[in-house]
């Protein structure tokens, strides 16, 4: 990770990147909004913002929730900017955004404006101002505090760029 151009970029043009790579706070939250700016360098960049998530000892990876941003294989390929992944836990998406309302505001390759809300078990999600995800947590197990984070996910060159990041904590 680097700052360019005032933003948070993870990430290289140049080369593979061999492994998900994450920038976290040193701070845990738990209900909080988060606002922030980002964009990938390529429409099949991928990238997302960790919440209430946790270091796993002895490796680079987190456990947690993800805010997803890039698009996922398939024909065509899947929209996953708004959609809520569980990062190294479940492995799998939580709630995905409604594919033709996250068409008329989403901006390939250009700044979007993302907003997390989390709020005891209960995380929404929007992009460009338009909800994309309103998911209540069922497993009262899983943890709903952490570390909040950058990432840049392994694989081909690319960058994630996260800018004008902006957190207020909600009481609890």
């Amino acid at each position: 990770f680097r700052v360019e151009d005032g933003a948070v970029v993870g990430g290289t043009l140049s080369e593979e990147i061999p492994q998900n790579e994450f920038l976290c706070t040193t701070a845990e939250y738990r209900d909080f909004e988060l606002r922030l700016q980002a964009r990938t360098s390529r429409e099949d960049a991928n990238g997302g913002i960790q919440f209430r998530s946790h270091r796993t000892p002895g490796s680079p990876e987190v456990v947690g929730y993800q805010a997803d941003m890039g698009l996922l294989g398939g024909d065509p390929p899947q929209n996953i900017w708004g959609a809520l992944y569980d990062e190294a836990r479940r492995r799998e998406l939580l709630a995905v955004p409604d594919q033709d309302g996250l068409a008329k505001v989403f901006r390939p390759g250009d700044w979007n404006d993302y907003v997390i809300r989390c709020q005891g078990r209960r995380i929404q999600l929007w992009i460009n101002g338009t909800q994309t995800v309103d998911y209540t947590e069922p497993d009262k197990k899983i943890p709903q505090r952490g570390l909040i984070g950058l990432q840049i996910h392994g694989g081909p060159p690319s960058e994630a760029w996260y800018k004008d990041l902006r957190i207020r904590v909600l009481e609890e």
